[in-house]
């Protein structure tokens, strides 16, 4: 089936065309700051598109997606989509079938159908970028939960201090620390950091070390609280040569500490980058939709 698949992003909104899990035609606008003109957008961008006879719309959103009333529930920094039926609006105006999904949902959907997970029953991913996002994928499906939670192994707890997994796992927020301590006054981004501490700063690499134990930590819970036979790390860092070495390093520690189990988890890296969001929406639309041909 050929759809037109689009991702809703907070700075730009990408277009594609895809057919059997390819993507061919794609571009980019930059994000309006109110409805009108997101729908005036797409409504152009459908009429763009409309000569390659897609059969339906699938998008990838920010916020929770309730996949029953249409409705994009939660906040997200386009607070003109949520909070009301959009999705019968948005088939009402474009004139096709349209399923909506968000978009680390969709991440996880293109890389359990099509990516690194491919040959996995069950899967979870984890989004590390200014927090961590996730989600989890059972037998192809996302399991949204029963508040549409599922998947938000941001909020797991992760010390005393009642410190979060997105607070803690992630090179942003490693970052954030480390500009945070150091005297100087100078902001320092992830990558920077973690140079710094190859170039042997103390500081860079006690916060390095924190950002890898703890990742590791809600690794080792998540494999123990879900059993995933697969747990994929995507965002910036994912690409960066040491991550996967050192993330087993850690987890060497934990079992070391923790004997009562051998459980280890299945790591990889997420193969989809800046399509996977494209992908999934695809994939999200041939699991809901009818296909009736509107185009």
């Amino acid at each position: 089936m050929k759809l037109l698949c689009i991702d809703i992003g907070g700075s730009s909104i990408k277009f594609a065309i895809c057919k059997d899990g390819q993507l061919s035609q794609q571009s980019n606008l930059p994000t309006p700051d109110n409805l009108d003109d997101f729908y005036r957008i797409l409504e152009e961008q459908v009429a763009y598109y409309e000569p390659a006879h897609f059969k339906g719309i699938g998008i990838s959103s920010p916020g929770a997606v309730n996949k029953q009333t249409g409705i994009i529930e939660g906040a997200s920094a386009l607070p003109y989509i949520h909070n009301f039926p959009i999705q019968a609006e948005l088939e009402k105006k474009l004139g096709y079938p349209i399923s909506i999904e968000n978009d680390a949902n969709c991440a996880a959907l293109a890389e359990s159908a099509l990516g690194a997970g491919k040959k996995a029953s069950s899967l979870v991913l984890l989004a590390l970028g200014t927090g961590v996002g996730g989600s989890l994928v059972i037998d192809g499906k996302i399991y949204h939960g029963a508040h549409l939670f599922g998947g938000e192994f941001g909020f797991m707890i992760m010390n005393s201090d009642y410190q979060i997994f997105s607070q803690l796992g992630t090179v942003v927020n490693m970052a954030s620390r480390y500009n945070h301590k150091q005297p100087t006054g100078k902001k320092y981004s992830g990558k920077e950091v973690l140079d710094l501490a190859d170039q042997g700063d103390s500081l860079a690499q006690e916060e390095k070390q924190v950002f890898l134990q703890n990742l590791a930590i809600g690794i080792f819970n998540i494999q123990h609280a879900f059993d995933p036979e697969m747990i994929l790390i995507g965002g910036g860092v994912s690409q960066a040569d040491f991550l996967l070495t050192a993330v087993e390093a850690e987890l060497d520690k934990l079992y070391e500490a923790v004997q009562i189990s051998n459980l280890r988890p299945k790591l990889a890296i997420c193969q989809f980058k800046n399509e996977a969001n494209l992908l999934g929406a695809y994939i999200d639309f041939l699991q809901g939709s009818s296909g009736e041909d509107h185009g």
